[in-house]
């Protein structure tokens, strides 16, 4: 599942943050996997899987943690963009992280490191412009979350922590995510590209940000931004194309940007904009990707 390799490969005690969903699940599987033991900081008191403690223990769960996995955050394609969306989906991510990091300042034993989810949405819309980690904050909804959210996580490092920001492309999977909402219409014979299609797509297996994480809690070379998105990524056209390939369905019924904007408001900008992101940090770090071709990475997302 990559490169884990390093002084930091000794057993950990990682505290995981949003370790209940689509990205937090496999994480916590993969992290026992190899070795680790982890504890998922939670609001779901029927939370079944790895042990649990509840927010308002976070104070003992940091103290008792090696180092800190953070994916809370709201859905940011639960609904329309209103203004009180809005303010959650920034607030669900800025609080967390700044409750997380109250508590490490607050530790007599602190942990090492933190690793903690963004997006590439940080980078806003652009057009063909290849982009890495050195690129700086674009315009736009998605790139101010990213930034406040950034912002929290980076003041873990005067903490004397370890920082990794983990800005993670289109996670592809077929039980949820972005994928998951695409396979109806495609498999109703209904797929096809959106607006143009001309829109770059930075996507990534989940396996593979599983795979990524895993190894930035190991290896003390990765810090700072991190992109995490497979090596090749595609525009929207050819993103329907291949996943129509991969189900055996036409991908020629798109959907026109105007009624994208008409159903969805603001929140069509995600669907209609995109960045051409490329894993420099990860590749230089030898970083192996375990789906680094979009055919593969849809074959293994739709299998039955």
């Amino acid at each position: 599942m990559g490169r884990c390799a390093g002084p930091g490969n000794a057993e950990m005690r990682v505290l995981v943050t949003g370790g209940t969903g689509f990205l937090g699940v496999p994480l916590c599987r993969a992290l026992r996997g190899a070795g680790h033991t982890v504890t998922v900081l939670t609001r779901d008191p029927g939370h079944q899987g790895a042990p649990a403690a509840g927010w308002e223990a976070v104070d003992a769960a940091v103290q008792d943690a090696d180092a800190l996995v953070n994916l809370a955050g709201e859905p940011i394609a639960g609904g329309r963009w209103g203004a009180r969306r809005k303010e959650r989906i920034v607030a669900s991510r800025v609080d967390s992280t700044r409750t997380l990091l109250r508590a490490v300042a607050a530790a007599g034993r602190r942990p090492k490191v933190l690793v903690s989810a963004s997006a590439v949405g940080y980078y806003g819309p652009h057009d063909d412009e290849p982009i890495d980690e050195s690129a700086g904050q674009g315009a736009g909804f998605l790139a101010e979350v990213c930034r406040a959210w950034e912002a929290e996580a980076v003041a873990a490092e005067a903490l004397g922590l370890r920082v990794v920001r983990l800005r993670i492309g289109i996670a592809l999977a077929g039980d949820g995510g972005a994928l998951a909402r695409m396979l109806p219409p495609f498999r109703a014979f209904l797929g096809g590209p959106l607006g143009s299609g001309r829109q770059w797509m930075s996507w990534i297996h989940r396996d593979d940000v599983t795979g990524l994480v895993v190894a930035a809690l190991a290896d003390e070379a990765y810090a700072g931004a991190v992109n995490a998105t497979a090596p090749q990524p595609v525009t929207n056209r050819d993103f329907s194309a291949a996943l129509g390939r991969a189900l055996a369905r036409p991908s020629w019924l798109g959907a026109p940007a105007m009624a994208l904007r008409l159903a969805l408001g603001e929140m069509a900008d995600m669907l209609l904009t995109g960045q051409r992101v490329f894993p420099q940090v990860a590749e230089r770090l030898g970083y192996r990707f375990r789906y680094p071709d979009l055919d593969s990475a849809l074959r293994a997302s739709v299998r039955r």
